[in-house]
């Protein structure tokens, strides 16, 4: 199997996102304008992806 830059990055941002639970910082990093975008670039649910960033403490 062949992975492309797409493919590297995508996974790169995925595990930022697994362990931090930020969509804010995981949104910048593709360079997204809309966090809709992001979620679906990461493959979760908007309701899952909200209410893990409502738990994390700031």
């Amino acid at each position: 199997m062949e992975y492309g830059t797409q493919t590297m990055r995508r996974t790169k941002v995925a595990l930022i996102y697994q362990k931090t639970k930020n969509l804010r910082v995981v949104q910048l990093l593709p360079g997204h304008s809309k966090l809709e975008s992001t979620v679906r670039y990461l493959g979760v649910e908007v309701d899952d992806a909200l209410e893990a960033s409502e738990q994390m403490e700031i």
